[in-house]
This record gives C-alpha cells, structure tokens and sequence, in this order.
C-alpha cells in the first residue's frame, strides 16, 4: 500500500508515475474523501476539546457543590455529537484504506516506461542454447514416450491444468526441489521454513492478493469460520511471518527459503499455455523471502536474482534476465527481474523465476517494521524472488537434455539426488 501522506502531499505526481503502469488515479475522488476526512477529524478534534473541557467544569462545580444539571445535560450532548462525528471518521478512512488497497506500487525510477512484455529491457544472456542434430520435442511429448509423464490421467482425476508424473520423473521433480533448497539454505544463507498451505484473508491482504485479484485464488469456505484460501506462493505465508511484528534491525536481513505447492486458478490466462506444465493449477515452488533494511533493499535485489540464478548456472540451461516495464510488472512490485529459460520445444525463452523488490509496499499493509537506529519503528522492506518454480525447471531440463533416442540426459548437479541414475529411458 502506498503512503497516505505521499498522496496528500504529491498526489500528481504519484498519479503520473503510477499512469506509467497503466494504472488511472481517481484525483478528484482521492482528493475530496481526504478532504471530507479533514473536516470530519477537525470537527472531532473540537468535540473532544470541549468534552474534556466540560469533564473539567463538571468537576470543578461538583467540588463547590454547584448544581452540575445544565452542565451534565450540555456534556451528554457533546458525548452524541462526537460519538456520531468518531464513526463518520471511521466510515471515512475505511473508504480510503479500500481504496489505498486497490493501488498498486509505484514503479521504481531504474524501471523502463513500457506497456507490455514486449517493453521488458534485456539485461544480460548466460549459456548458449544447445543446436540439436534432430528436430527437438516439447516436454509433453517427450514425457508421454517414456511413459512418465500423464495428463490424460491427471484430467480424469483433476480437470485439465493437472499433471501426473510417476517412476523416474517423479523423483526427478522431487530432486530438482531437494537440490534448490540445499543449494539456498547451505550456500546462499537462507532459513529453511515449512509453512501453512491454508492462509486467512488477512495474509492474502498483506501481501497484495487481496482484494484485487481473489479471482486469481482458490477459496475454502467453511461453516462458522473464517474463509481460507490455498496458497498460490508461498511468499504469502513467509512474508506473514513479520506481520505486525517489530524486527531488531540488527537480525536483518532476514532471509527465508520455503518449498511448497501453489494453487491458482489462472482466471485471466483463458486459453494461454493450455497445453502442459506451462500454467497449471497445481505447481511447487521453491521461493526466497528477504526483509530488509530500506538503504540495502536493491542490493539484495540483485542478491537474491543471482542466487536463482545460482541453479540455472549448476543445471547448465540456458537463460536470460529481464528488467519488467512499467506496464508488465506485479501489482506490489516496484522493480522485478524475470528470469527466462531457453525451451528447444518452444524455441523461446520462457519466464522461470521472478525477483522482485516491493520496497514498504507490502510492509505497510501487514505493518512490519523494525527499530530504526534511533530506535524508532520503520517499515521493512520486503523482496522474493522463485528459487526456482520446480515444474518448470522440469520441464527446461527434460527439453534442454533430450536425445535423439526419446531418453533425457539427468544434469550432473542432480544424479546424487537420483541415486546415481543419469538419464530417463522409456519405461518398457
């Protein structure tokens, strides 16, 4: 969420930053809520002046032992008044907290002005892409000829945007998520969390799903409780780890490393990648959460993008980092690297893992803070970034690894995760 204040005081200017995201501002609507905010608060402000002011009399009188009758009575009518004028007041910065959570972020200033994909900036390529003596396959098929991998079957079970793996490509997948987290929480310094794949509206508030995109979540509705809501990254509940918490600044940054399954139900992706493990319903993630210092936060950008480029380099596939524009990055975001992995079966370059920097943005909503070095409460900075998403490493591997036989090449990084096993061979 964005600084109230900021739009109190600069709200043209947020409003032009903010038309570079393709975002439309309501000035006029801002503008006149805060005004009637204003007037609401200094009209309570001289309510509570004169009720404390009456307590005094009121005492003062009893003390003399004067008759309080008209003064009680003048009181009682204050108390009404600035009961009614406390719930207006209320009912005002309701509207504009609703209206604050419908805002995005603003984009940072190293962020290029663009408003698709098509605007990213290339930031730099790292591997070649491997020229095939055969005309190279896609991972779906490639997968149904070894045997292991079945999305007829995971449609009877499931609906489509499931899969189904079994046999060696299950403990493929497996491996592939085993040797992030070593890599993450050994090498890279991260804390290993397991967490809830069930969370509370608030959480979802916290870090930006809600209210905007709860058609993007799988709901769980429950008879005289609160609504849940599956997991659609862990980022959700790792970043809620601090919400309304004031972190000792000498702890940051804290870092925190999580595996677990995703669920979203791809609402606005109609027709889009609807053949394989491309967009699914159901996928695992390995995610990076830091919280930051503020003066450190885009130097641990650039941190936790090389860590998740640390496993593309060890598996040895070709990639390629990209800086969003205005008009393609998240919600919360005010900078976002995407990381984008060479597909043969494809031949493109398709997104694997997304860091992002969300400065206060998401800080202020869940109120996380730390003590400042004057020993004041300050917003975090909050980033993650995909350590990587396992499915679609899956996939690069299987596609990037191939043979002219039907088999797939197992990286060197992950034969000890497969009990020495270097390669999948149709399943006879």
């Amino acid at each position: 969420m964005l600084d109230p204040q900021r739009l109190r005081t600069d709200i043209d200017a947020v409003a032009a930053r903010l038309a570079e995201r393709a975002f439309v501002l309501d000035v006029a609507a801002f503008r006149a809520l805060e005004e009637e905010r204003r007037m609401v608060q200094i009209r309570t402000q001289e309510l509570q002046s004169a009720r404390n002011q009456l307590s005094r009399r009121i005492g003062q009188a009893k003390a003399k032992g004067e008759d309080v009758t008209v003064l009680m009575a003048e009181s009682s009518g204050v108390n009404t008044a600035l009961a009614g004028q406390e719930r207006r007041l209320e009912a005002i910065q309701e509207q504009l907290q609703l209206q604050l959570l419908g805002v995005p972020n603003l984009p940072h200033e190293s962020v290029p002005a663009g408003r698709s994909a098509d605007d990213n900036l290339e930031v730099r390529r790292v591997g070649v892409p491997r020229t095939f003596g055969f005309a190279p396959q896609d991972h779906v098929d490639l997968g149904a000829a070894l045997g292991l991998l079945d999305f007829e079957t995971a449609g009877k079970i499931a609906g489509s945007r499931f899969s189904l793996m079994k046999g060696a490509m299950a403990r493929l997948h497996r491996a592939i998520a085993q040797f992030m987290m070593d890599v993450h929480s050994g090498e890279h310094g991260y804390t290993e969390v397991h967490v809830p794949y069930l969370v509370n509206a608030e959480s979802m508030r916290g870090t930006g799903q809600l209210p905007k995109f709860e058609e993007d979540l799988f709901a769980v509705e429950r008879s005289g409780a609160e609504k849940l809501y599956l997991i659609p990254t862990a980022e959700v509940p790792v970043t809620n780890i601090v919400r309304g918490e004031i972190v000792a600044m000498e702890d940051l940054p804290l870092k925190f490393v999580c595996h677990s399954p995703c669920f979203r139900s791809e609402a606005g992706s109609y027709g889009r990648d609807t053949r394989g493990m491309i967009r699914q319903h159901q996928f695992d993630k390995v995610e990076l959460v830091q919280l930051a210092h503020p003066s450190r936060s885009y130097e641990m950008l650039e941190e936790l993008t090389g860590h998740a480029e640390a496993i593309l380099k060890r598996l040895e596939l070709p990639y390629r980092v990209m800086t969003l524009c205005t008009g393609d990055m998240g919600f919360s975001a005010a900078k976002t690297y995407d990381l984008e992995v060479w597909l043969p079966g494809q031949q493109a370059y398709r997104e694997i893992s997304s860091c992002s920097n969300f400065e206060s943005f998401q800080a202020r909503r869940m109120q996380a803070r730390f003590r400042n070095d004057k020993g004041k409460p300050e917003l975090l900075h909050t980033l993650n970034g995909s350590g990587l998403a396992v499915g679609r490493t899956l996939v690069a591997i299987l596609e990037n690894y191939q043979r002219a036989d039907g088999g797939v090449d197992i990286p060197l990084a992950l034969r000890p995760y497969m009990g020495g096993l270097a390669h999948l061979q149709t399943v006879a």
